[in-house]
């Protein structure tokens, strides 16, 4: 069996599966039952002043009939007094030392507030720290959580603050509420944060509730803007995270991938852009804890199948496949084909080909049903029926390049080659 163990800054843990930093990792009985279920680590929710929570404080989009496809809080930091914290992070630390135990932090702004708060955590045995610099909502009226992420020198200056007094590691939590998330990275690996992590929520509105006219979540009849997670994020978080696992400077740094990650597979994808461990939220508050086993199984096998043994095998293995648009191929070109006999005729892809895309399905009318073929002339490779297509691997799409030779965008026009002319 492969080894699943993971190595993030020294801090050992049993499997890359950490809670981030949320709701589930809020108190003593909630991590301990994560521990109990397996998981490898957790990300303690941010301590801080002690605030005042609202009531509601989530929403969700639900697609295709899936529920919390996307997810939406305004929860802040701990409501929870710290010294009770503290309490129970240094008794989870003492019932399951093998496991990961970071605490989020979000300090008040000053140099002596977060030596004050480092000094605290670090007396409870805790193996790391996570300086949050995401929350989207709350928090940054007053100064803190994105508001710190999104302006590079003062990041760089808290971490600065962090690392004079701290003795664990340090990890710094980036915001996706900018432009891009490589300035403030940098700064903050300048500063000397050990590692990274990323994404925090997206701030969003989920929607408009039709009857009351108000945005949800529903507070009295207000809402604000909320932080926004769950699978629906993924794909941003993704591009995010190599981003960071290219950039020279922030790729000296580990970095631990959030968003998104649901399965083992999404966990994989983290791992081959990059993350050295991902973190969860989203899909425990959906499916409970007990999902880190299915995640712990699902990457065992798919690592015994290719061959890896270790996490380091593949971490960051796909990081040098994404590269500029003008570099890809052009000579690389593929066309679709149609499985007859896996096709059940519904005709999908032909009305979107037909109406959206290259015209290039033939629709043969018929007794009793109708059938469908590539205009294998007129396909330009676009992959469009095959992702409509609700039969798996009936569309598949076939390689029939137009030339030998490796020829990026930049080649094509110094050579003056001819353009599309129709």
């Amino acid at each position: 069996m492969a080894d699943l163990s993971a190595n993030f800054l020294g801090i050992k843990s049993p499997n890359p599966f950490w809670l981030a930093s949320a709701p589930p990792t809020d108190k003593q009985y909630n991590v301990l039952r994560a521990f109990e279920a397996g998981w490898g680590g957790v990300v303690w929710k941010t301590l801080g002043s002690q605030v005042k929570n609202v009531s509601s404080r989530y929403s969700a989009i639900d697609y295709g009939g899936t529920k919390m496809m996307g997810f939406n809080n305004i929860e802040l930091i701990s409501d929870r007094p710290l010294a009770i914290n503290l309490r129970e992070i240094a008794e989870c630390v003492r019932l399951f030392p093998d496991r990961a135990m970071i605490v989020s932090l979000m300090a008040d702004n000053s140099r002596a507030k977060w030596h004050e708060l480092i000094a605290q955590v670090e007396d409870t045995g805790a193996h790391g720290l996570e300086l949050n610099f995401g929350c989207p909502h709350g928090m940054t009226e007053r100064g803190m959580g994105a508001a710190v992420g999104q302006d590079p020198e003062i990041a760089k200056m808290v971490v600065e603050w962090v690392m004079e007094k701290a003795t664990i590691p340090v990890i710094t939590k980036l915001t996706p509420n900018v432009h891009s998330v490589v300035p403030t990275g940098r700064a903050t690996v300048e500063g000397g944060t050990h590692a990274l992590s990323l994404i925090n929520t997206i701030q969003s509105v989920t929607g408009v509730d039709l009857d009351t006219l108000v945005p949800n979540p529903y507070v009295a009849g207000k809402s604000v803007y909320g932080g926004y997670c769950g699978p629906a994020v993924k794909p941003i978080a993704l591009k995010m995270l190599t981003t960071i696992a290219q950039d020279p400077i922030t790729s000296r740094v580990p970095i631990s991938g959030i968003g998104g990650v649901s399965t083992w597979k999404d966990a994989v994808e983290f791992l081959l852009l990059g993350a050295s461990n991902v973190q969860v939220c989203t899909a425990v508050m959906k499916h409970g804890f007990r999902i880190v086993e299915d995640m712990c199984d699902g990457m065992n096998n798919w690592m015994d199948e290719k061959g890896f043994k270790t996490l380091d095998d593949f971490i960051g293995k796909s990081v040098p496949t994404i590269t500029h648009w003008e570099d890809l191929d052009i000579n690389y070109h593929i066309v679709a084909k149609i499985n007859q006999d896996k096709c059940i005729h519904c005709g999908l892809c032909y009305i979107a080909c037909e109406d959206t895309s290259h015209q290039a399905i033939n629709l043969s009318y018929g007794n009793p049903y109708n059938t469908y073929s590539i205009k294998e002339d007129e396909c330009v490779g676009c992959n469009l029926c095959k992702l409509v297509c609700p039969v798996d691997s009936c569309i598949t799409m076939v390689e029939q390049r137009k030339g030998d030779e490796y020829v990026n965008w930049k080649e094509f026009q110094r050579r003056g080659l001819p353009l599309n002319d129709h």
